[in-house]
């Protein structure tokens, strides 16, 4: 079908690269390191046009700003905004945030699409490394545990916040090609893949629009609010953490079995702490986990705004969240039944010591008093 193309006269891309950096992250000595160090300063997130009440932070992220980044995007030079936020559960979210003046819609979506191809996940770019690196040499006392960062999550936004002509809401993916900004394709996309793609879409007002897939969105704001930004970006940090201890977990469970099996085959006295010992382990790994997936479950709780409620579950599904979730508590759970075996079978060990001595002092006593007469 045939697309009008309205120009767009303000607009901004948006790449997040989220990074785990650590087992937790000392929000509250980031913001003395970063100020020690003279930089602009740092702040607590909070929604901006939501009233707390109805959305909140479990515990507010610290935003810093990091210095300008200069792209070379289809010819032309950008100079873009940078900020990390950082979450005390260990993420690092970076966004580098590109303005984009009066340009038409075909522009903007081929700008979105360079903004992919430099900064996206299958560019490996350099920058990613760098603005880490920068972070990590100035907060490093404020990490707990420091990951070697190999675990990352990306996404892309294109925001467009006035166009030279009022679009209503409703009418927008029918007046627009959305979809090459949202596929990254090039080549037409089937009737049903298009359909697929255009699925996720949300409005409050009439001249709002959200429009969500796996690895970028496009939104629509004449007003400028960030809410539904910043709550993609919970949602991609929660999708984050929960991959970091699906993988720990992945890693844990065959040594698990490896230790049982050698306890189970060290057939001495001492087996019984061995077992003791394992099931120690087993239930500080369990309480690590389950309390670091509480903050992470925890990290923002939408009660009252209906609309960025819907938003946020339809991310959190989009992004396969509570599956990886539900598959951390199985693994958590075959965890929690071993340490309750472990725990048994030590018990068991220990009474059949302890038996073993009775009958040891009975027979000791009996051989004494023989001796005696």
């Amino acid at each position: 079908m045939p697309y009008e193309q309205p120009n767009v006269q303000s607009a901004e891309v948006i790449a997040m690269h989220l990074i785990d950096i650590a087992d937790a992250i000392d929000l509250s000595n980031v913001e003395v390191l970063w100020d020690q160090q003279r930089r602009p300063a740092s702040m607590r997130s909070k929604l901006t046009s939501t009233p707390p009440k109805a959305v909140a932070f479990g515990v507010p992220p610290v935003v810093l700003t990091l210095d300008p980044l200069d792209l070379s995007l289809l010819g032309k030079a950008y100079r873009a905004n940078v900020t990390v936020r950082l979450y005390d559960f260990g993420a690092a979210a970076f966004s580098v945030q590109v303005p984009v003046a009066s340009c038409d819609w075909a522009s903007f979506s081929q700008l979105v699409n360079a903004v992919d191809a430099q900064l996206g996940p299958l560019a490996n770019s350099p920058v990613w490394t760098a603005l880490l690196y920068q972070v990590r040499a100035a907060l490093l006392p404020a990490l707990t545990k420091p990951s070697p960062a190999s675990l990352h999550e990306d996404y892309l936004l294109g925001i467009v916040h006035a166009f030279d002509e009022a679009i209503p809401a409703s009418v927008m993916h029918e007046r627009i090609d959305l979809v090459p900004l949202l596929s990254g394709e090039q080549r037409p996309l089937s009737e049903q893949a298009r359909k697929d793609l255009l699925q996720q879409r949300f409005s409050y007002y009439v001249d709002d629009l959200v429009v969500l897939t796996w690895d970028r969105a496009f939104i629509y704001e004449p007003r400028g609010d960030s809410d539904v930004v910043d709550i993609l970006e919970v949602a991609n940090a929660q999708l984050l953490e929960m991959r970091f201890y699906d993988e720990l977990l992945d890693a844990e469970l065959p040594r698990m079995y490896d230790l049982v099996e050698a306890a189970h085959h060290a057939g001495n006295p001492l087996a019984a702490r061995r077992f003791a010992d394992l099931a120690r382990n087993l239930y500080t790994l369990v309480a690590e986990v389950t309390e670091i997936t509480e903050k992470v479950d925890n990290a923002l709780q939408v009660t009252e705004d209906v609309y960025l409620a819907r938003v946020y579950t339809a991310a959190l599904d989009l992004f396969r969240v509570r599956h990886v979730s539900g598959t951390v508590d199985r693994k958590l759970s075959i965890i929690r039944d071993t340490y309750a075996a472990l725990y048994e079978e030590a018990s068991g060990k220990r009474a059949e010591l302890l038996e073993l001595a009775i009958i040891v002092l009975i027979v000791v006593e009996i051989v004494i008093a023989i001796l005696r007469h």
